[in-house]
């Protein structure tokens, strides 16, 4: 189980044997059911994570309305750097969507894991980066993509996840209404 983080983890920077074994004893084994919540509205994030298991979902409540902005699966990390770095309360949402397996560390531990890890700061900015970057992707399409486009995005980029998320979760990551979703989903049918 913890060798698919080590795995991810070696595939940004080298390891040697001992780091490994302050990774293996720095990040714990959470188990969240379908339904939870990893982070909830208004709680500090306390930790970051890496899903082995399972699937998540960010979203925001706005004025009563879950708004869905990515989704997070196996081998991806999880956190919500805007709580957890500052650790300020989150205005975002991370639920799972199934039962998950996470490996998380707590924000103490990372700082330990920065020192432990010859790498490991670069580490750390490398995730960073990549955040950053898919964020204004992300961003970007939502302000300047139709969401017909969105969905055709998400179905050529993560056509697994449809068979994994309910058509209401998608529905609200495209920006649409669920009756709005079964169109473009007869539109792109037809176009087949």
């Amino acid at each position: 189980m913890v060798e698919k983080l080590i795995n991810s983890i070696r595939y940004l920077i080298d390891l040697t044997q001992e780091e490994e074994e302050s990774i293996k004893r720095l990040f714990k084994l959470k188990e969240i059911k379908k339904g939870d919540f990893f982070l909830a509205d208004g709680q500090v994030c306390k930790h970051a994570g890496f899903i082995v298991k399972g699937l998540i979902r960010y979203y925001i409540n706005h004025d009563g309305e879950e708004k869905t902005y990515d989704f997070g699966q196996e081998n991806n990390f999880v956190c919500n750097y805007e709580s957890f770095l500052p650790q300020t309360p989150s205005t975002k949402i991370i639920q799972a969507l199934e039962d998950c397996e996470i490996l998380q560390i707590s924000y103490s531990d990372l700082q330990v894991f920065y020192q432990s890890v010859r790498g490991g700061e670069r580490f750390g900015r490398l995730v960073i980066e990549q955040v950053f970057v898919q964020l204004l992707q992300a961003l970007s399409s939502l302000y300047t993509d139709i969401p017909e486009y969105r969905y055709k995005k998400l179905l050529k980029e993560h056509p697994d996840l449809l068979q994994r998320v309910s058509q209401y979760h998608i529905a609200s990551y495209v920006g649409v209404k669920p009756q709005s979703l079964s169109r473009i989903r007869k539109r792109i049918s037809a176009e087949k």
